[in-house]
């Protein structure tokens, strides 16, 4: 299985949270992501905060929930949070709310939740690179976003964040993208067949269970340094 593009509810969904964000006037991250969610069809949505953080994101991932009839859960740190969270996004008029767990590590949170295949973390959070290496994605592969990424750089023009870094070993990265939107946002879209957090057990054949030849083709790209690998 592999995730299907549909530029529709892609369409909708991004003028959607145009319109929910409009007093919010902050960046075209919630937009995008909104867009890039719905049009990839998400299923189960995941998004870490913490108190102090913009809602705009949240609320871009309510609306391509919504569209796409989406399970959508945040991960907060603590109950302080988590009122302040349903607050905000009540007052943005998002209703019902999504899903809150309260867990002091987002890392410990995102272990328990099988099968997302959208996941939005933020490079200002410490353990935002544990949480996606543990992140178990649906078997149809998923889409990963980092915000914030020139937060991993000293120049604000510059991304030093590696997908090969953060992500278990053996991880099928089949593409992935940096984009100068808000602060820095890296995406990558993560294959089926290992997913992270996997385990390196996430493999399927048609086979009936046998394994054939197989191997692992590493390729970097020379103009981002990105890490790519296939198995052929």
């Amino acid at each position: 299985m592999k995730l299907v593009w549909s530029p529709e509810t892609a369409s909708k969904a991004y003028i959607d949270t145009v319109k929910s964000c409009e007093k919010l006037k902050e960046s075209g991250v919630a937009e995008l992501l909104s867009a890039m969610a719905a049009g990839w069809n998400a299923k189960f949505i995941v998004e870490s905060w913490c108190h102090g953080g913009p809602i705009a994101t949240s609320v871009g991932l309510a609306v391509a929930a919504r569209n796409t009839g989406a399970r959508h859960v945040c991960i907060v740190p603590d109950e302080a949070s988590r009122l302040t969270y349903t607050q905000s996004m009540a007052e943005m008029g998002v209703a019902p709310p999504p899903e809150v767990v309260i867990a002091g590590s987002a890392e410990a949170a995102i272990s328990r939740l099988a099968g997302l295949d959208f996941l939005v973390v933020d490079c200002k959070q410490r353990d935002f690179a544990r949480v996606l290496r543990v992140a178990r994605v649906s078997n149809r592969g998923a889409v990963l976003a980092c915000k914030n990424a020139w937060q991993m750089s000293n120049n604000s023009n510059l991304s030093l964040f590696r997908w090969n870094v953060v992500l278990e070993k053996g991880t099928r990265v089949v593409r992935s993208v940096f984009l100068p939107v808000g602060k820095g946002l890296d995406i990558a879209y993560i294959g089926s067949e290992i997913g992270v957090g996997s385990g390196g057990g996430g493999s399927s054949s048609d086979d009936g269970g046998r394994k054939g030849p197989s191997r692992w083709i590493k390729h970097i790209d020379k103009k981002s340094g990105e890490e790519h690998v296939f198995r052929k």
